[in-house]
């Protein structure tokens, strides 16, 4: 593969680096946990409305 990518009326030289295995691994990590996290989230916000008794919409208005 070019590592090189530099358009030719660039005077910035632009460099593909290979990716690091370990960096991949680390970022599928990170979208796990902000995939999990964006769930919890939803989950304990459904648990409140339930408890409350009222649909999301209900709470917008009373919030809003």
């Amino acid at each position: 593969m070019k590592s090189d990518i530099t358009p030719e009326n660039s005077a910035c030289p632009i460099f593909l680096e290979p990716i690091d295995p370990e960096q991949i691994k680390e970022n599928e990590n990170k979208i796990k946990e902000r995939a999990k996290a964006t769930a919890d989230k939803a989950k304990a916000k459904q648990a409140v409305l339930d408890r409350l008794g009222i649909t999301a919409d209900e709470a917008a208005l009373l919030l809003g």
